[in-house]
This record gives C-alpha cells, structure tokens and sequence, in this order.
C-alpha cells in the first residue's frame, strides 16, 4: 500500500507536465487507440488529458483519464467554417483549463480551428501523430509542418526509429509499430476464453471486419460465416465500440464487445478482419493466424499492409467477395493452420515508448525554457 495520502498525490499530480491529446474521429478506432498508447506510457510521468473527437468517451474514463467530447465534423449538420469555428472555441475553452505543456494531435491533417485555437493561446508546443501508407492516389490537404516541433509517424511493420530535421527547427521522428498494450499484458488462450465465456475446446475463429460504418461488411461477414461454420469452427463476431450499425447476425454466432480486444486474441484458433494498422500490429503481438480482408474504401493502403503481414506470420489475404474467394481463403488459412507455420522475425513494436519518451521529453525543454 503506497504511503503516499491522497493531498500529496494531488501534490504530484500537479507538478507533473500536463499532455492534452487531441485525438480525431476515424473510420475505426486507430486514432484514439494511439493516444492511449501514448498516454498509458506516461502514467506517472505526466498528467495525460483528452479531447476526442470520437464518441467512444468512455473508454478513455476507464482507462483513467480525463476527456472532453465534441461532435466529428463528418457526423455534425453545420458546415465546415461553422464547425471550426465552433472548435476553437471549444478547444480553446480546453488549453485554458487544462493549460498543457505539450499538445500531440493524432489525425491525418489538423483542423483549422484547432490551429486557430493553438496561435490565439500562445503557441504551446506541438505534436502531430500523423500515421503513414495512403494510397498513392489518396488527395492530402497541404499543412505547414513548421507548425510543429514534433511530427511522430507511426511505423508499419519492420519500421526502425529513424530521425529527420522539419524546415521550422522541429524534428520528424519515425517510430516502430505503435500497440496500446504491452506484450505482457496479453492473456494466454486458457485465461483469454476463461475471461470471455467460451469453452475451452473446440476450434474458435474471431470476426473483426471493422466498424461498418464506411462499408457495409454484411454480405462478406455473412458468406464468410457460413464457410467457417461448415468447417467446423465456432464463430465470435466483434462488435467496433464506435461501430453506428449492427450487423444482423445468425444465432449460432457469438457477438463480443470488449476494449481492448488485443488483451483477448490469443483465445482463439483464427482472427478474420480488415487490415486496419491497429489490427495488424496486434496480430504480430498474438501471433494468432489470420485471414485478412482489406477494406479497399479508405485512403490508407490495406490491401499492402495485408500483404506486409503476411510476410512475418501465418496469414492469408482475400477481397473474400465471392463464394469461390471465400472458400479457397478457408482452405489457404487451414494449411497454414495444420503446418503450424510460424516466424521468428525480430519485428520491432516499442513504437509507444519511443514516442511517449519525445513527448515527455518536449514537456521537459519546454519547463527549463520557462
């Protein structure tokens, strides 16, 4: 039991530099989920707060940090000036009482009311999480990165740390893979099917195809179903806690919502899902085989990714939109699965640490500046 009292906990809490993450809306949950990884690296070190654009506030309570909700600009009914407009206030509302040290936005391009509401403040220092691979024909909105002092760019699998000067004095930095949990914080599969219900024998596949909300996964889910069904596997479909629409589901399958899911994979035989970025630095962490189904309808290049995993661990990669697709898939993934095939590549995944340590490292220049 610590000794500390709860005033002098406070007492602490106080003197430790504060970080205000300011975390955008995605498709899924890749940008909160980096912050958190951030920010669960700086527990102790820093005092971590959040405004978040996506509607997922509670798990950032349960995580034990304070957050400020406001609405996504792709789910809001005003237009773009009136909604930046409306977010600097906001926003600036925000600098003013938590007053932070350094600021770290994980989004593809900052907005111009969070721009505005930095400038009108005081130029606090600034960090741009800005994850990388779009597709080659993927339109980018151009943002002077001389604005900030640290522009963090989230590794794909097999990035090294890697430094680079900005134009405005500040610094690129490229980390590895960034996980919001620690290899030891994963349960092993007797634990992880203890903890979700499922018994402990049988062959059990995980479905996570994604939110649903930027493509509808109805019809491959559903074909995809009925193939591992007949090859005997129970099926579990996870639920994106950010996900607008519930995918109708036979009765036989099992729907699951639970935050972290990487806490739980290792529970099942097989993972089926989209190539999200998060998705697929957690399938390294498990290990757990898998078939990937990129989703071709965002801007970042899942179909490459897909490919890029398959490359380190037991995974095959399919559009899975026809029947004929689905079932070779299944065949593929259940050679891998009777090879028992694994990989010992050393793939690097400390990207959070790496970045939490820049970050808390801007907090303490700034401190001796001042």
């Amino acid at each position: 039991m610590s000794d500390q009292s709860p005033a002098r906990l406070e007492s602490s809490a106080v003197t430790l530099p504060r970080i205000l993450f300011f975390n955008v809306n995605g498709s899924g949950m890749g940008h909160l989920n980096r912050c958190l990884a951030y920010a669960r690296r700086l527990r102790g070190q820093a005092r971590p707060f959040f405004f978040s654009l996506a509607s997922a506030i509670d798990i950032i309570d349960e995580m034990g940090f304070e957050a400020d909700y406001f609405v996504s600009p792709y789910w809001s009914t005003s237009s773009t000036f009136a909604w930046n407009s409306e977010l600097a206030v906001r926003f600036g509302l925000v600098l003013e009482r938590v007053r932070p040290d350094v600021i770290v936005f994980d989004g593809t391009w900052p907005f111009q009311g969070f721009l505005y509401a930095c400038e009108a403040y005081g130029s606090p220092t600034l960090v741009w999480s800005n994850r990388g691979l779009f597709k080659a024909a993927t339109k980018t909105v151009p943002i002077d990165e001389a604005l900030f002092d640290l522009v963090i760019q989230p590794g794909e699998l097999g990035a090294h740390e890697s430094r680079s000067a900005l134009a405005g004095g500040g610094e690129r930095i490229v980390v590895p893979p960034v996980c919001l949990l620690e290899d030891d914080e994963l349960l092993d599969r007797a634990t992880a099917r203890e903890a979700l219900g499922l018994a402990q024998g049988g062959a059990i596949v995980l479905f996570a195809l994604g939110a649903g909300n930027l493509k509808d996964v109805t019809g491959i889910g559903q074909g995809l179903i009925r193939v591992f069904e007949s090859a005997g596997f129970q099926v579990v479909w996870a639920r994106a806690p950010i996900s607008v629409q519930d995918v109708a589901l036979p009765s036989s399958v099992r729907s699951l919502s639970v935050y972290p899911l990487a806490r739980y994979l290792r529970a099942f035989d097989a993972f089926v899902g989209a190539a999200g970025y998060n998705t697929c630095c957690e399938l390294v962490q498990s290990g757990i085989p898998s078939l990937l189904v990129p989703n071709a309808e965002l801007a970042d290049d899942q179909v490459r990714r897909a490919q890029m995993l398959a490359q380190v661990m037991p995974a095959v990669v399919s559009a899975c939109e026809t029947e004929e697709q689905r079932n070779d898939a299944l065949r593929e993934l259940l050679d891998l699965l009777n090879s028992a095939r694994t990989n010992n590549a050393d793939i690097p995944m400390n990207g959070a640490s790496l970045a939490a340590k820049e970050i808390l490292g801007l907090a303490a220049r700034r401190e001796y500046n001042h």
